[in-house]
């Protein structure tokens, strides 16, 4: 019997290695570039989950950009190019204090000064930017740039003026002309 047990063990640790040593990633198409996002789900699962669900409904598609500076962050994924807000579904909770820290090139949920206000506003870190990780109550990371920093770095140094009720709206448009999950490769057969 104990034999029988440690065989199950061991292939139920084979069935299960595969689906969580590879982190899941989205691919960011912007008008200056390719960005490439690795999610955690382990340490952001509320986060990743909602981020996915906007991300597979093509709700990104389109939208802009509208709030930059340089130095700190860039913020995106709440307004179409006419600065018209996109309807969102409910907020989620907070997962700040999750392990994860604002440091440059992660990605963290935007809010507004409620904790549990969340939707689908995403901003990446410009700079390592660790006050964010408790400030107000925190700032959820819940990924990571692993390609394309030099577009992040392009974004953030767009010129930018008050604008349509933004303080800081890039002067020429920063538009997210795609977001898609990126599909794992196929495993060669034996």
């Amino acid at each position: 019997m104990h034999r029988l047990t440690l065989c199950l063990v061991a292939l139920a640790a084979i069935v299960v290695l595969p689906t969580t040593a590879s982190a899941q990633k989205v691919k960011m198409e912007t008008n200056r570039g390719v960005i490439v996002i690795e999610l955690d789900a382990a340490k952001a699962p509320i986060s990743v989950k909602n981020f996915l669900g906007y991300v597979e409904a093509g709700f990104y598609n389109g939208l802009i950009f509208h709030r930059i500076i340089p130095g700190f962050m860039i913020q995106g994924g709440g307004f179409d190019q006419n600065v018209v807000k996109k309807p969102t579904r409910p907020p989620i909770k907070l997962e700040a204090g999750n392990g994860l820290s604002n440091k440059r090139g992660t990605l963290a949920m935007a809010r507004t000064g409620v904790k549990d206000s969340a939707t689908s506003q995403f901003f990446i870190n410009h700079v390592d930017n660790a006050r964010l990780d408790t400030y107000g109550g925190g700032y959820a990371v819940f990924g990571k740039v692993v390609e394309g920093m030099d577009v992040v770095d392009k974004i953030a140094n767009t010129p930018t003026k008050p604008s349509r009720g933004q303080p800081n709206m890039p002067v020429s448009a920063v538009i997210i002309t795609k977001m898609s999950v990126v599909k794992a490769a196929a495993r060669p057969s034996k």
